[in-house]
């Protein structure tokens, strides 16, 4: 006997006559009703089913478990196998492995499947559903939100995509409210929508990209000695453009191993001229855990002994404000750029991803004035590497206020299942401007860290740096059970690092320095 729960949930397939209209069977969906006619055609698709008391409760929010189970359904996915007892757990599972969503967001254990479902979350699952290969332009499409501001970074390309072929709009005030409940009334008009826009026609290309620079040199410390910043372009002590290719630890707190100097050496035998090493200031980092320093400076020098440039990376994320822990920042550079002041090897990234309520010129812009100012006390003409808001990718607000410091470049992180055309214009558009970019992160997977590996999109990129001379670090050297880590989980990494040992993301990007 099935449980209740499944007898009275709202969203399940049945058939229906498809003459019936919404209006003439839930008591409250009327002719006049906004979502009538969306609901009428949900309900025509056999997609469907009311309350015992003959209502549809339009206003009432849908959960993840129902808007998933449905829009599964509607595309013919099988249920999948799943350990969760939960009534929706095969439709969910089978989702999880089309890509819709990641298992972050709804994980398979079941526990969030019945929470009610945000709108930038349910949007981004019917796109991938319906329309996958949408597109929005970045410039258009978010000029069209008033809270843009609000949207998280992995939902960009979904809502920007849905925005710019109909399927998602606006409130009267223009507001998308992507962090809000969504209702079923509107589940219905964004599946409705979506369903109709599947052979829609692609957004036409954003602004062209610069054309291609003279070939840069991509040689270690030995080759190139100090580098500065000369216009848009990192370049060597004779004024030839340089590009840096290489890797970026995890957090040295959890992946000590892969900092041993037989990985080190793997990675620049394979052609990487950079490594990047991510000190974590909190979660177990160097805020909690000062002795973590040790372990950055045991590979800075061995970075340094192997000719590689290495980014000495403070690496905030979820203490997002860089302004929180200025005082202990201003000791690190300090005691940093004393040791390695003459060296030209070595490059500091002051504030990793600023992210939550900050801004450039409130936030960012003083810690970065004032950060810097430590580090040229030592250092006089070091690179240093800057962040921006929303996980280093506001560019845009940066060059409406830049700093005014020589050597600096404004870091850009993306992962190229996230962060598509619109972020590669904002790139474009920033150099224009006068912005030296580094990409000092970026992954094959989407903006988790998990998710599938975007090969196309991926390869879409490293065209796109190439053909500008701009100098990257991919996240992340580790064995991490992730499609962003290039390390095959367990790999035994203590001889360094053969082919077998790689993942799908390893053996991409390692062809690539």
């Amino acid at each position: 006997m099935k449980p209740l729960k499944c007898i009275l949930i709202s969203l399940l397939i049945i058939m229906l006559p498809l003459s019936v209209g919404a209006g003439d069977i839930f008591a409250d969906v009327s002719e006049g009703d906004w979502y009538c006619s969306c609901v009428s055609e949900m309900t025509e698709l056999g997609a469907l089913k009311g309350y015992p008391d003959g209502t549809f409760r339009p206003n009432n929010s849908i959960s993840k478990s129902e808007l998933i189970s449905i829009t599964a359904r509607l595309q013919g996915l099988k249920p999948g196998q799943s350990a969760s007892s939960h009534w929706a757990a095969g439709l969910m599972k089978a989702a999880l492995d089309a890509g819709w969503y990641d298992w972050d967001e709804a994980p398979p254990t079941g526990e969030s499947y019945d929470e009610p479902i945000s709108r930038q979350l349910a949007v981004k699952i019917i796109m991938n559903a319906f329309a996958p290969d949408a597109r929005g332009d970045y410039n258009t499409e978010s000029a069209k939100m008033a809270d843009f501001s609000e949207l998280d970074g992995r939902y960009y390309n979904a809502v920007l995509a849905a925005y710019s072929i109909g399927v998602a709009g606006g409130d009267d005030k223009g507001k998308f409210n992507p962090k809000s409940n969504l209702s079923r009334a509107e589940a219905c008009a964004l599946i409705s929508r979506a369903m109709g826009k599947s052979a829609f026609t692609p957004v036409p290309a954003g602004p062209e990209e610069t054309k291609p620079g003279p070939i840069a040199i991509s040689g270690g410390v030995s080759e190139n000695g100090r580098l500065c910043v000369e216009g848009v372009d990192l370049v060597n002590e004779k004024g030839e453009p340089v590009v840096l290719r290489g890797m970026s630890t995890h957090g040295i707190q959890w992946f000590p191993q892969f900092l041993s100097r037989e990985v080190i050496k793997s990675t620049a035998d394979r052609g990487a001229n950079l490594f990047r090493v991510a000190m974590y200031t909190a979660e177990g980092g160097y805020l909690q855990n000062p002795g973590v320093k040790d372990t950055l400076i045991n590979a800075v020098d061995t970075a340094i002994e192997l000719d590689m440039y290495v980014i000495i990376d403070w690496h905030i994320l979820s203490d997002g404000n860089p302004m929180t822990h200025i005082n202990e920042a201003r000791e690190f550079f300090a005691e940093m750029s004393q040791k390695y002041g003459d060296n030209p090897a070595v490059l500091y990234e002051i504030c990793n991803e600023p992210n939550g309520a900050v801004n450039w010129s409130g936030d960012v812009k003083p810690y970065a004035e004032e950060i810097i100012g430590v580090i040229r006390q030592n250092a006089p003409e070091a690179i240093v590497l800057v962040g921006s808001p929303t996980w280093s990718q506001d560019l845009h607000e940066a060059a409406k206020a830049p700093l005014t410091a020589e050597n600096v470049m404004y870091t850009c992180h993306f992962y190229a299942g996230t962060h598509t055309g619109w972020l590669r214009d904002r790139i474009t558009s920033a150099r224009a401007q006068g912005l030296a970019v580094f990409v000092s992160e970026w992954g094959v997977s989407d903006a988790s860290g998990g998710g599938r590996v975007y090969a196309d999109e991926a390869r879409v990129w490293l065209d796109f740096m190439r053909k500008n001379n701009i100098s990257w670090a991919n996240w992340s050297l580790c064995d991490k059970a992730e499609s962003s880590a290039a390390i095959r989980p367990g790999a035994n990494i203590r001889d360094g690092i053969d082919d077998s040992e790689l993942t799908e993301s390893g053996r991409l990007v390692f062809s690539s320095f």
